[in-house]
């Protein structure tokens, strides 16, 4: 059963500008189901957010939430949507037991009626509860969010970018809560640049341009990937990206972490020593090393994106 479905959504800010969001045919997040947005700044992310959430307009299109028809139902999606916007958007002045009282009022709710849905997050908040909101640690402004959209027990819950600017240590009980919120059936919908984050997902859409290039698991859209990969190093990093994409049987090269990674042109009978071979004698690099290596979802974005 299909929690989310999108009709073609679309959405520009100005006229003389590509739209920001601009989504072909129809995409559905299942019940229950860990959905995973992926792209870059720009992509589009934040603005279809804010259309599902019923707090922008589209354009052209429309969106169901359980149902509920996002322009024509807005007031009872609001009721059972939870939306963590990606910049902080609690009361700073306010102290963290005082965030978390007012947005339960604002649903008409008793926190202690929901408080087994926050428990495991708020324990960690609880010797911080006097103090302002505005003074918490990036992990403990997440955490305060995260428990402000859960506290009217909703069925669907939307994050936006969450772990932008907090320490990994967050990030990881973040994606440990967002596993248990998921275990009790709720439904997820999660925004991020992090590629390493949407191997956590159920299905990821990898986002570009206002765009979907792809709708998988994480898992078939990297079995699918279909190309030879190289990691490949030398002494002179910033020339070896301008030799490689030189190279005949270079399909697409780019910077990954301390490597440079290539694929290989569809049928090319070249491999590792070759490009070893041919980096050295032809361009006369120094300490080259280049190993074949597994495709990760990055990869996979940037093949899509190549395309």
């Amino acid at each position: 059963m299909d929690s989310i479905v999108i009709h073609g959504l679309r959405k520009s800010y100005r006229k003389d500008q590509p739209p920001a969001v601009a989504l072909d045919g129809d995409i559905s997040v299942r019940k229950g189901e860990l959905f995973g947005i992926i792209g870059p700044d720009g992509a589009g992310k934040t603005t279809l957010f804010r259309m599902l959430a019923t707090l922008l307009t589209p354009d052209a299109g429309t969106a169901e939430l359980e149902g509920l028809d996002i322009i024509r139902d807005y007031r009872k999606i609001r009721t059972i949507l939870g939306y963590m916007p990606g910049k902080f958007s609690l009361y700073s002045d306010l102290s963290v037991r005082e965030n978390l009282e007012f947005f339960a009022s604002v649903f008409g709710k008793d926190i202690r009626a929901n408080y087994g849905l926050i428990e495991n997050i708020y324990c960690r908040l609880r010797p911080f509860e006097k103090r302002k909101a505005g003074k918490l640690s990036g992990g403990m402004k997440q955490k305060l969010a995260l428990c402000c959209s859960l506290i009217h027990s909703p069925s669907i819950l939307f994050l936006d970018e969450p772990t932008t600017d907090v320490d990994p240590s967050s990030r990881r009980e973040l994606w440990e809560n967002l596993a248990q919120l998921k275990a009790a059936g709720m439904t997820i919908v999660v925004s991020t640049a992090y590629m390493d984050e949407a191997d956590r997902c159920d299905r990821v859409g990898m986002m570009k341009s206002g765009r979907f290039l792809t709708v998988d698991s994480p898992r078939t859209i990297i079995s699918g990937f279909g190309k030879k990969l190289l990691a490949v190093r030398s002494d002179n990093m910033f020339t070896l990206l301008k030799d490689l994409r030189s190279m005949d049987i270079v399909s697409g090269c780019y910077t990954f972490g301390d490597t440079h990674h290539v694929t290989l042109v569809s049928g090319a009978d070249a491999g590792a020593d070759a490009v070893k071979r041919t980096l050295a004698e032809k361009f006369g690099h120094t300490g080259v090393e280049v190993r074949e290596v597994p495709a990760t979802l990055e990869d996979c974005y940037m093949n899509l994106e190549e395309k």
